[in-house]
């Protein structure tokens, strides 16, 4: 298991993260995808399960789901279960924002 930091206070989080701005990161060799919806960030794999359209052109309903831009399956940010669509689970990563910023857990 790996953790990563980002950002040294709440505050600088927030601004690497703008609300709702589906950013690409890259920690280790991972490339992932990650978006801030009110003091929540979720971190999930940067590309869709079924095809590997970039879920960083996809867009966040109103239910915290991704929506991936190709086939528009829906993936809960929170668990990663799929929720409309035919293929796996997307992987999703713990997140943490606190005083010292975003800690990200790696399996």
């Amino acid at each position: 298991m790996k953790e990563y930091s980002l950002g040294n206070s709440r505050e600088q989080v927030y601004d690497l993260f703008p609300e709702r701005r589906i950013k690409m990161l890259q920690l280790g060799e991972k490339h992932l995808a990650a978006v801030r919806i009110g003091e929540r960030v979720f971190v999930f794999q940067a590309h869709c399960p079924h095809r590997g359209a970039s879920l960083v052109q996809g867009n966040i309903n109103g239910l915290n789901e991704i929506i991936c831009p190709l086939h528009e399956y829906r993936f809960d940010l929170t668990t990663g279960s799929i929720r409309s669509g035919s293929c796996g689970d997307l992987e999703v990563y713990k997140t943490a924002i606190n005083p010292d910023g975003l800690k990200i857990t790696i399996p």
